[in-house]
């Protein structure tokens, strides 16, 4: 059956019709701020006291646009008559964000957590050399990262922390025993109460 003349033209208008008659979505951007997802990638914040210098990011990063310099200092011994250590200190963490494509692999590869994602968006520059951003400024985005999200209450307990739980009660069980223990030697090296003078021994059988 050969459609009738005109009935694409009559859907697209019934289309156009309905979609003027409903409420319009258009964010009013920048009177009205958007509510962004709590895992936007946006920019990224830099806690400097977990960076160790491992250079992980640095060495991953697709397009080459993280800058890490550092320098070597010696610890001197914990204890009386240990040996000295030697520490990365960081001099220099920049993130050239004209180059970065936001994959999020420094994230994902940094061992103690010293890069964040933050859903701030409005960093734009005029001057392209201004996009790199030093660890002072990565700092300062900081504290614009969301908390994280609770877990689900259904969830498996983390693996770091089931760990670490079960050492603990491990603990706790050896110091109880050992208290425990302990009450029971106290209470065996106890003497027995001498009689005193006035105590009488009750009388045996047979005896008068």
């Amino acid at each position: 059956m050969s459609p009738i003349p005109g009935s694409g033209l009559a859907k697209g208008l019934a289309v156009t019709l309905r979609t003027m008659t409903r409420k319009t979505v258009t964010e009013q951007y920048p009177e009205a701020q958007p509510e962004l997802p709590p895992r936007t990638r946006g920019v990224i914040g830099l806690f400097e006291e977990n960076c160790t210098v491992c250079m992980l990011c640095a060495r991953e990063c697709p397009d080459w646009c993280i800058y890490i310099d550092s320098h070597k200092e010696t610890v001197p011994p914990a204890a009386p008559g240990g040996r000295e250590r030697s520490r990365n200190v960081l001099d220099r963490f920049a993130i050239d964000f004209a180059l970065c494509m936001y994959c999020g692999i420094c994230i994902e590869v940094c061992p103690f957590d010293a890069l964040f994602w933050s859903p701030e968006f409005e960093y734009a520059e005029t001057d392209i050399h201004e996009l790199t951003h030093e660890r002072d400024k990565l700092r300062e985005w900081m504290w614009t990262v969301p908390a994280p999200p609770a877990l689900d209450p259904a969830a498996e307990e983390p693996k770091e922390v089931a760990a670490a739980r079960k050492t603990a009660d491990k603990l706790a069980a050896a110091e109880a025993a050992g208290a425990a223990g302990a009450a029971g030697a106290a209470g065996a090296a106890e003497p027995a109460p001498r009689p005193s003078a006035g105590d009488k021994p009750e009388p045996q059988e047979g005896e008068s």
